[in-house]
């Protein structure tokens, strides 16, 4: 069984978190290029040809951007982090590292299955880094501060968990429908509204 030994306080892991996240959305926007010296018709050519691209970037921005923010919500909270909080962590960086490159055969090859497949799977990988961070923060309360924490109650959890569903059960799915399967991701929206609106509400209970 696990031993939860107290490891310092969150400040460094954050700190690595921020960074790690930066680099991985500055990495985005590297292969956004024009080819210089186009005739105008080349320009504008070149122009529609990077649409994918930039749909694939925007999207991985949005999803990082989330992933970003929910993290600093696990741990504005937390006092302090052991070793289980600090390897799940780990994992999820090593995911958010590697978002470019399933981004880059979203924008080259979004036709292809397999493609849609391999970024559902990367997202559903950094999904569940982050629930498995805030379920096991939830189950340690002596690792948080005494003051309640939206990042350990149910509907939270629930929240983190809805994404992870979507995009595994996507991957499969991927394969079978091909990428129209990304229609499915607009779910998300409406079911993290409702969560969000109610993740507001005093006395929201927390996770057992």
């Amino acid at each position: 069984m696990w031993t939860s030994r107290p490891d310092g306080g969150p400040e460094r892991l954050v700190t690595l978190v921020d960074g790690v996240f930066a680099i991985a959305v500055t990495l985005l926007v590297l292969d956004l290029s024009v080819p210089r010296e186009l005739d105008p018709a080349a320009y504008r050519r070149a122009l529609r040809d990077l649409l994918p691209d930039i749909g694939a970037y925007a999207l991985s921005v949005a999803v990082l951007g989330t992933f970003w923010r929910d993290h600093r919500r696990i741990f504005q909270d937390v006092r302090e982090i052991d070793g289980q909080v600090i390897g799940i962590s780990m994992a999820g960086l090593g995911v958010t590292a590697l978002v470019p490159f399933p981004t880059r055969l979203l924008a080259e090859y979004g036709t292809q299955p397999v493609s849609v497949a391999v970024y559902s799977g990367a997202v559903a990988a950094l999904g569940a880094c982050h629930l498995g961070v805030a379920a096991v923060l939830a189950k340690r309360p002596w690792l948080r501060h005494d003051t309640p924490s939206e990042a350990a109650t149910r509907l939270y959890l629930l929240d983190s968990a809805t994404s992870v569903v979507v995009f595994l059960a996507s991957v499969p799915l991927a394969l079978v429908a091909g990428p129209r399967v990304m229609w499915l991701w607009l779910v998300l929206v409406p079911v993290k509204v409702a969560l969000g609106r109610r993740l507001q509400r005093p006395g929201v209970s927390p996770a057992p």
